[in-house]
C-alpha cells in the first residue's frame, strides 16, 4: 500500500530519479545520461550516414535525411533569418532541432520511456549555447556600445519611460531569456511526462481491483496521451529551434 493510504502508487519527483548504472571516481553515470549520449550517437551517426556519401539521386536514407534537413532550414531557419544570413546557422539549428526531438520522443519508447529534457540541467545547457552563441554574435556585429543599445532596447523616441523600457529590457534580455528559453521546454516535458505515469500507473492500479472499466478509460488516456506527446514533442523542439533562430535575428538586426 502506498503512503497515501488509498494503495495508488501517486507518481511525483520519484519518477524523475534514477540510481546509477555505474561510478566512476565519484562521477554518477545514470540512465538519463545514458539516453542523452545515445541521443547524440543517434543524430550523428544518421545524418553522416545519409550524407556521408550523397548522391544526386538520393537512396531512402539521404531522402529523410534531406527532408528533416530541409524542413528546419526552410521552415525555420529561412523564415526567420532569411537565405543569406540564416544559410551559416543551418547546421546549428539542424542540429539543436533533432538532438531536442530526439531528447524528448525517448518518453513514448519502451524501454526507455523517459523524456531527458524533462531534467533541467539538459534544457539549461542547450540554452546556455543559444545565449552564449547570441550574446557573442551581438558583441561582433554591435561592438559594446551596440550591445548595450541591443540588450537595452534603446530607442530615444520613446521618450520619458526610456529609461525604464532600458532595464526592462537588459533585465528581460541578459537574465530571464535564457531561463526561459530552458524552462519553456522542460516545464512541458516534465508535465507530459508526470501525466503519461499517471494514467499508466492508474490504469495497472484500477485493473486489479474491482474497477475493471475505469481501467479501460485510464487505458484509452494512456494512448491519448501517447499520441499527444508525440505532437507536443516536436513543436517543443520546433519551438526551441524557432526561439534560437529569433534571438539571432536580434543580434543581426541594426539598433539606431
Amino acid at each position: 500500500m502506498s503512503d497515501n493510504g488509498c494503495g495508488f502508487p501517486a507518481p511525483g519527483l520519484n519518477s524523475f530519479l534514477f540510481k546509477p548504472l555505474f561510478t566512476v571516481g565519484g562521477f554518477e553515470f545514470n540512465k538519463v545520461m545514458l539516453l542523452a549520449l545515445v541521443t547524440t550517437l543517434v543524430v550523428v551517426v544518421f545524418f553522416s550516414a545519409a550524407f556521408g556519401k550523397a548522391k544526386v539521386v538520393p537512396g531512402k536514407l539521404q531522402m529523410v535525411g534531406e527532408a528533416g534537413y530541409d524542413f528546419v532550414r526552410r521552415g525555420i531557419v529561412y523564415e526567420t533569418l532569411g537565405k543569406r544570413e540564416g544559410e551559416k546557422w543551418v547546421p546549428l539549428m539542424v542540429s539543436l532541432f533533432f538532438f531536442v526531438w530526439l531528447m524528448n520522443v525517448w518518453s513514448v519508447i519502451p524501454l526507455a520511456q523517459f523524456p531527458v529534457s524533462s531534467v533541467i540541467a539538459f534544457p539549461m545547457v542547450l540554452a546556455a549555447i543559444v545565449y552564449i552563441t547570441w550574446v557573442a554574435l551581438t558583441f561582433k556585429k554591435h561592438g559594446f556600445v551596440g550591445f548595450f543599445k541591443n540588450v537595452t532596447g534603446y530607442d530615444k523616441s520613446l521618450g520619458a519611460v526610456l529609461p525604464l523600457v532600458m532595464v526592462i529590457e537588459f533585465f528581460s534580455n541578459l537574465l530571464v531569456r535564457p531561463f526561459t528559453h530552458a524552462v519553456r521546454l522542460f516545464a512541458n516535458m516534465f508535465a507530459g511526462h508526470l501525466m503519461l505515469v499517471m494514467f499508466t500507473v492508474a490504469s495497472w492500479y484500477l485493473l486489479n481491483s474491482w474497477l475493471v472499466v475505469g481501467a479501460g478509460v485510464s487505458f484509452l488516456m494512456t494512448v491519448a496521451m501517447i499520441l499527444f506527446e508525440l505532437f507536443v514533442q516536436a513543436v517543443q523542439a520546433y519551438v526551441f529551434v524557432l526561439l534560437a533562430c529569433s534571438y539571432i535575428q536580434g543580434a543581426l538586426a541594426e539598433h539606431h
